[in-house]
C-alpha cells in the first residue's frame, strides 16, 4: 500500500511541475501592459465601471471549454470578493452565454467578446487565462490553464497588498 501511494504522490507532484512549466511558457506570449481601459460594456449590455484604488481579476473563457467549466465555480467565488471580470470568447451568441450562466448559477460580470477584440489586445491563444491586476492596473500575475480557488485568492489577497 505504501509504494503506491508513493507512486501516487510522485505522480501528482510531477504532473504539478509540468502543469506550471506549461502554463509559464504559454503565458509568456501574453500581453503584459498595464490594463488600459475604465469601462466595458457587459452581457446584459449595462456599462461597467472598472472600480479604481482596487485589484481586478480578468479571466478569459468559453461555454465549449471543459477545463473552463471545472474553473468556473473558483471564478464564481473570487468573484463574491473581489473585483472580477470574465471575458467570454468564441461562445457565439450571448444567449448561449446566459444559458451556460444560469445552468451552472454563476452570477459574475461577462463580456461577449464575439469580434474577439479583447482576445486580440490581451493575445489570447488558450482557455482558461487569468490576469490579475493591482490596484494601479500593473499586471502583477497571469496563469493559463486551470486556478485553484485558494491561488486566486492568494493572488488577489496579494495584489492587494
Amino acid at each position: 500500500m505504501k509504494k503506491y501511494i508513493k507512486e501516487i504522490v510522485s505522480f501528482v507532484i510531477i504532473l504539478t511541475i509540468l502543469a506550471n512549466i506549461v502554463s509559464y511558457y504559454k503565458s509568456t506570449d501574453l500581453n503584459k501592459d498595464t490594463l488600459d481601459f475604465t469601462s466595458v460594456k457587459l452581457l446584459d449590455d449595462t456599462l461597467y465601471d472598472i472600480a479604481k484604488q482596487k485589484p481586478i481579476l480578468i479571466h478569459f473563457w468559453a461555454t465549449w471549454c471543459p477545463i473552463c467549466d471545472v474553473e468556473a465555480s473558483n471564478i464564481q467565488k473570487i468573484s463574491n470578493n473581489f473585483e472580477v471580470i470574465t471575458i467570454a470568447v468564441d461562445s457565439t451568441s450571448t444567449k448561449e452565454i446566459k444559458n451556460y450562466l444560469e445552468k451552472h448559477n454563476l452570477s459574475f460580470k461577462v463580456i461577449n467578446d464575439l469580434d474577439k477584440q479583447y482576445a486580440k489586445k490581451f493575445n489570447i491563444s488558450v482557455f482558461p487565462t487569468t490576469f490579475i491586476y493591482d490596484k494601479h492596473q500593473n499586471l502583477v500575475f497571469s496563469e493559463v490553464g486551470y486556478t485553484s480557488t485558494i491561488g486566486l485568492y492568494l493572488r488577489m489577497i496579494w495584489a492587494s497588498l
